[in-house]
């Protein structure tokens, strides 16, 4: 079939790339502007389009799409039989969506109607979910709203950061895709309404990285630091100096149940760090201090004192 992309991160590369070798006619990739990036602020093009530059794909990279009529005649005269959008980053216009005429279908990484919006990974992790998957759905004006068409399963590690659990969805994805756009070329693809109950994933906000250990359990805060690893990362202060955790654990200790939440009650590089929650005992695996580099927790402490009583604020 012809094809038309729309992606931006690798997440969506991943996708376009098993487009490709399934052998698909892909008359056209629309992926975000290069953006600044790095100490250098240097332009750096997207994986999408770093992946189509090395297939000699034709590239359509327009900082906005809603009323933008001279790029939406551009696609209209692609005459693309579907067009796939996987983390674009924008939301479609009516226009663009009535272009294709086998429609427009989306993969979205969650088990729809849960977890909407900009960021079911990144959710699912922050909430202890124990499964989660991909959907492939066809698009209609709503946000993530339209027909489901395929969905694949897959359970989350205890320990499985945002990171990991993105690498691996984003073949499950990739895979995925490729038998939805089969389905619709041998016109199989079932449409399946979402229903009314259905659960959102905003776009996260600096603010939920600070950790709070007076009101969060242990469990809570390691679903946080393993939900931000590699986004932001989670951090707190101690001794006005930003501390960021990239990795932690649970201890099932409560006999320290008198001292503050945020104490510290262990800290030498043989044995490691241990930090009082709100139910039990926070272990640091890896760390990251201001102005440094992450590193292991035995790395970290046998370059930085860090005094047993204190407390992180």
């Amino acid at each position: 079939m012809k094809i038309v992309f729309m992606g931006t991160p690798d997440f969506a590369e991943k996708s376009l790339e098993a487009v490709y070798n399934a052998g698909h006619e892909i008359v056209g990739i629309v992926t975000n502007p290069d953006r600044p990036k790095g100490r250098g602020m240097k332009l750096e093009a997207s994986p999408v389009k770093k992946y189509a530059e090395s297939k000699n794909l034709k590239i359509y990279q327009p900082e906005k799409i809603r009323k933008n009529e001279e790029f939406i005649e551009e696609i209209r005269k692609l005459q693309p039989d579907v067009i796939c959008v996987v983390a674009y980053g924008k939301i479609l216009p009516k226009e663009i969506l009535e272009i294709p005429k086998l429609g427009c279908i989306n993969v979205h990484g969650s088990l729809l109607p849960k977890y909407r919006g900009a960021a079911p990974i990144q959710w699912a992790v922050l909430n202890g979910d124990k499964a989660t998957g991909v959907t492939t759905m066809y698009m209609d004006v709503g946000m993530d709203t339209g027909d489901m068409i395929l969905k694949k399963e897959t359970q989350i590690g205890d320990d499985e950061t945002t990171g990991e659990l993105w690498a691996r969805l984003s073949k499950i994805g990739a895979a995925l895709l490729v038998e939805t756009l089969q389905k619709i070329e041998e016109g199989t693809a079932p449409r399946i309404p979402q229903g009314e109950e259905f659960s959102i994933a905003p776009m996260l906000d600096k603010e939920i990285a600070k950790i709070n250990w007076d009101n969060k359990t242990a469990i809570e805060i390691k679903n946080l630091v393993r939900g931000l690893n590699p986004i932001m990362g989670t951090y707190s202060f101690l001794n006005d100096r930003k501390i960021k955790f990239w990795k932690v654990d649970v201890v099932s200790d409560n006999s320290f149940e008198n001292e503050k939440n945020g104490t510290v009650i262990k800290a030498d590089s043989k044995d490691g760090l241990y930090i009082k929650a709100k139910d039990g005992l926070i272990k640091v695996i890896e760390i990251q201090g201001e102005n440094a580099k992450k590193m292991s927790i035995q790395d970290f402490l046998r370059g930085n004192k860090i005094e047993v009583g204190n407390v992180m604020k």
